[in-house]
């Protein structure tokens, strides 16, 4: 059985959806009283992806799959970077949906008056895999190219999605249905990259 190292619905909805078809029984952290807190310490995506990995494995002993994601806008220096979820300040005291509103006001504030490329941005996931002893067993990268919009667009996904144009679609993740989003996006193709290497070491099964 893996674990995904997450509790976001939005997350877990879409790696459940890429991981099923394959046989791959999958839960969350949600059903486990020993899962713990883990600070997203790491400087970089890979660093807090490995970290939760690494953490959740050791606490549960059990196969872990953890990834850490954001957007990245080069104009602003490379941020929201690792503190996308975080970008206008601490999460925990407001409902995600709240969080979300707040941290895209706080990026087209921060993006006012920059135009053409200086939208230009991505979306990166990371994602790691830990057997039940704790070990890194393999890790994938994943990355979508658009730019940031005037104003936000359409209603689906969570996060950043309806201000983020996708460059092959023209249109934002809120406005493009989720199955185009489960094929395109940065956590499916990392996912995606991550999956033959789940079946290798779980065996193709639970």
């Amino acid at each position: 059985m893996l674990v995904l190292g997450t509790t976001n619905h939005g997350k877990l909805r879409e790696l459940l959806e890429l991981l099923e078809p394959h046989g791959i029984g999958c839960t969350c952290l949600a059903g486990f009283a020993a899962a713990v807190d883990v600070d997203e310490t790491g400087a970089t995506f890979a660093e807090n992806a490995e970290l939760k990995a690494i953490s959740q494995a050791v606490a549960l002993g059990r196969w872990v799959l953890a990834e850490d994601s954001g957007l990245v806008v080069p104009a602003l220096g490379g941020a929201p970077g690792v503190l996308s979820a975080r970008f206008s300040g601490p999460a925990e005291a407001a409902d995600r949906e709240t969080v979300d509103r707040r941290n895209s006001a706080l990026l087209l504030e921060r993006l006012a008056g920059h135009s053409g490329r200086e939208r230009s941005a991505h979306y990166a996931c990371h994602a790691a895999l830990a057997d039940p002893g704790g070990r890194v067993v393999a890790v994938a990268v994943g990355t979508c190219h658009g730019r940031i919009a005037e104003s936000p667009a359409g209603s689906g996904g969570f996060g950043y999605d309806p201000l983020f144009i996708v460059s092959e679609y023209h249109r934002t993740f809120g406005e493009l249905p989720p199955a185009v989003k489960s094929v395109i996006s940065h956590r499916a193709r990392a996912m995606r990259a991550m999956l033959p290497l789940i079946v290798q070491a779980l065996g193709g099964g639970d």
